[in-house]
């Protein structure tokens, strides 16, 4: 991929940390609304996940051989161009960024192929009502004993005026919580990626 079709900076540039997906993309969004690469109205955060919060990916930095990491939820960044949808994954060790096609094909994989209790629905939610609406405590990362699970960030919390967290509305799964639009895995691929769906 030419650094001139990218809308953020390498992947090694990237601000990241690991069990941070959430946060990670809200990074990524703020950089393309900074900086100017992309029109916000073409960039989507597409949460992963579904009522039994076990969601099989493929592809994955933790993963091992073909074998799927299981997330409770994962969070991508999806640049919707006019003439191909691009993933822009942190966690995945296919290129950055990556066809949606492509990730649908190797990182995904269709649910049909899967036992249904981790069938995956995905959350499309705008970059701009993202940067807007998003915040987290990073709570969900505490230990009973107060420790992390993982390291946090370094950088200040994400939160807005009216909450200080509200990363379930998004990762929930029913249509009438949160912002943007539940879809099951294949229509999405219909809506972002015709060709590719299951």
């Amino acid at each position: 991929m030419e650094a001139e079709e990218r809308i953020t900076l390498s992947r090694e540039n990237c601000v990241y940390t690991s069990c941070y997906c959430e946060e990670n993309v809200w990074k990524l969004c703020e950089f393309v609304e900074k900086q100017r690469t992309a029109s916000l109205q073409e960039v989507l955060v597409v949460f992963i996940s579904n009522q039994n919060r076990t969601v099989p990916l493929w592809k994955q930095k933790s993963g091992t051989g073909d074998k799927p990491v299981i997330w409770d939820y994962h969070v991508i960044l999806l640049h919707n161009k006019r003439d191909d949808a691009l993933v822009y994954d942190l966690d995945s060790i296919l290129p950055f960024p990556c066809s949606l096609q492509r990730y649908a094909a190797e990182g995904l994989r269709p649910d049909c192929d899967i036992n249904p209790t981790y069938h995956r629905k995905l959350r499309v939610v705008p970059a701009e009502s993202f940067l807007q609406n998003f915040a987290s405590d990073r709570s969900h990362m505490k230990t009973a004993d107060g420790g992390w699970t993982a390291p946090p960030p370094a950088y200040p919390l994400i939160h807005t005026a009216e909450s200080q967290m509200n990363l379930d509305d998004f990762i929930s799964m029913e249509p009438s919580v949160g912002w943007g639009w539940v879809f099951s895995l294949d229509n999405f691929l219909l809506q972002y990626a015709p060709s590719s769906s299951s």
